[in-house]
């Protein structure tokens, strides 16, 4: 126990309490949300989710503005309108719920967060919680930049290009909706969780885990996985959008490089 723990020990079944207890609330916590998002169907729908399918939507304005202002309208996209459908009757229902779950999800995650210090908190040293406090807070800040990101670029780019190739002209592509779905929200939670990397380094150099020579010592490996892994989530052959999501991935393993101890 730490030096601001109580007086008695938890036994197991103790910490297993308090671990069901924790769970049981962020479950009703993401429930909330859900319900929320559930009754909002219009806007989360209608102005969220499928806004990226049309090519109004602000990234590909900001891409032809700044194509006009370099002189290069490449950067500019084609009109396009990505097209929806639903070919199972209960799809549009159940696409609803799973919609809901996941977006819940994701607003819940700074709770659950704040919840998982919670639960490690009576285990530190007093030192240990104001850092570690501080990197789970953080957390919950760089969680939804990533989100942010996947929203507003990576999941745009990635629905451009793979809403519009076609192999043959005949092929015409109609995305089902089951598929927009769970593609949009893998993406922006995979780059939500990918943004918690800086709390994570902290933490574990709060901890004694890691310091910054070791991050410095693979620094040329993670600049190299950062583009592997740019390229998977965005299958566009261009450089520059391999380049826009890359950046934002280097920049953070250099922003865990000066956080971490030296």
């Amino acid at each position: 126990m730490s030096d601001g723990d109580s007086n008695h020990e938890m036994t197991f079944w103790d910490h297993l309490d308090v671990l069901r207890n924790m769970l049981f609330r962020v479950a009703i916590v993401i429930a909330i949300l859900m319900i929320i998002v559930f009754f909002s169907k219009d806007f989360v729908f209608g102005s969220v989710i499928f806004s990226p399918s049309d090519s109004d939507f602000c990234l590909y304005r900001w891409l032809c503005k700044l194509g006009e202002s370099l002189n290069m309208p490449e950067f500019c996209p084609e009109p396009f309108k990505i097209e929806i459908i639903n070919i199972n009757l209960s799809a549009q229902f159940f696409t609803h719920m799973s919609a809901s779950f996941w977006l819940g999800l994701i607003l819940a995650f700074p709770y659950f967060l704040y919840e998982i210090w919670r639960f490690v908190c009576p285990a530190l040293y007093k030192k240990e919680k104001r850092y570690i406090r501080v990197a789970f807070g953080f957390g919950g800040i760089l969680f939804f930049m990533g989100v942010l990101l996947g929203y507003f670029v990576i999941f745009p780019l990635t629905l451009k290009f793979l809403g519009t190739y076609q192999v043959t002209e005949t092929v015409v592509n109609q995305i089902s909706l089951s598929s927009y779905i769970s593609t949009f929200t893998s993406l922006i939670l995979i780059m939500g969780v990918i943004f918690e990397i800086p709390m994570v380094a902290l933490v574990l150099s709060k901890l004694g885990v890691i310091r910054r020579p070791f991050l410095r010592k693979y620094r040329k490996h993670a600049i190299i996985c950062s583009l592997i892994l740019s390229a998977v989530i965005t299958p566009s052959g261009d450089a520059f959008t391999l380049l826009m999501v890359a950046l934002p991935l280097i920049l953070l393993y250099e922003f865990s490089i000066l956080i971490v101890k030296k």
